[in-house]
């Protein structure tokens, strides 16, 4: 076969996955549709457990996001007529415990669903708006790892459709949240869509700043709390100043005269990641020579 023509072939079949892609997601829709639609006729939620349970991809490396998506999508566009009984549904389902719903088991998905529609639920109807931050807040200091990324899920679904307000929010959970608060501030506004916004993104730029001046202070930075937050911040940061680099940068090279050395760490993995490096080669540069 020609150079040309494995070009063609590799489009090909790259168009087919994509379509898949497309397909499956739309089958999860009208699925979770029925299902919904079976819990608020009759109140029963078996069905759509099990199908929750059956498509999860757990155990495994990666959970089903393209049905916890549809979840969300599905909630989103009926809320305004139940919003009520969907709260409550979305809310219980985010509530088992890690002991009846352990890491990496089919049941962990669903309170990691239930968190995407809490956010779903919030993002549509003004009533829900506030308890679904409170309830968000109060999840990010979930010890699984997933449901802690279902609650940057969620609040990106709050930051699409009321952004001025979720910032805001974010904003307080940076200066006086829990470390893994602080962890799902950084990562909720660190979301490319999010950051289109220029304002939104200075805001982010500024949570970040927020967060990193508090780092000096933390005492045991061996604490998983402080660990999770010092992984996370060793990407979101490159996020947001992709979005802004001019401010970006400047805020990076100020963070290089820092004499903390997670903060110095947080700087070197940054720059690490190819959507500075491949981007903005010659800031990145710069940023280096600083930290010597």
């Amino acid at each position: 076969m020609t150079e040309r023509g494995r070009l063609f072939d590799l489009l090909q079949r790259r168009e087919v996955v994509s379509r898949a892609r497309v397909g499956k997601r739309e089958q999860y829709q009208r699925d979770l549709d029925d299902l919904i639609d079976e819990f608020l006729d009759v109140g029963s939620t078996s069905q759509l457990i099990r199908y929750l349970l059956s498509s999860s991809n757990l155990p495994g490396s990666r959970a089903n996001l393209e049905l916890a998506d549809a979840f969300g999508n599905v909630i989103e566009k009926r809320v305004n007529g139940e919003s009520g009984r969907l709260w409550r549904l979305c809310v219980a389902l985010s509530k088992i415990s890690p002991d009846g719903a352990p890491v990496n088991s089919p049941e962990e998905f669903l309170p990691f669903c239930g968190t995407i529609g809490i956010g779903a639920t919030g993002s549509i109807s003004t009533q829900f708006y506030d308890r679904a931050v409170t309830e968000l807040r109060t999840l990010a200091n979930d010890p699984r790892w997933r449901m802690r990324e279902a609650v940057c899920f969620g609040l990106h679904r709050l930051l699409a459709r009321r952004p001025g307000d979720t910032v805001r929010e974010l904003e307080e959970w940076a200066s006086k949240g829990s470390l893994l608060e602080m962890r799902a501030a950084a990562a909720g506004v660190a979301e490319p869509s999010v950051l289109e916004d220029r304002e939104t993104a200075s805001r982010a730029l500024r949570i970040h700043d927020t967060i990193l001046g508090r780092i000096p202070a933390v005492n045991d930075r061996r604490d998983d709390g402080f660990r999770i937050l010092r992984k996370g911040l060793g990407y979101t940061l490159s996020v947001v100043v992709h979005a802004i680099p001019a401010e970006g940068f400047a805020f990076m090279k100020r963070l290089t005269s820092s004499p903390d050395r997670d903060i110095l760490w947080i700087v070197k993995q940054n720059l690490k990641k190819k959507r500075l490096s491949g981007n903005h080669p010659a800031a990145v540069d710069s940023v280096r020579q600083l930290l010597g």
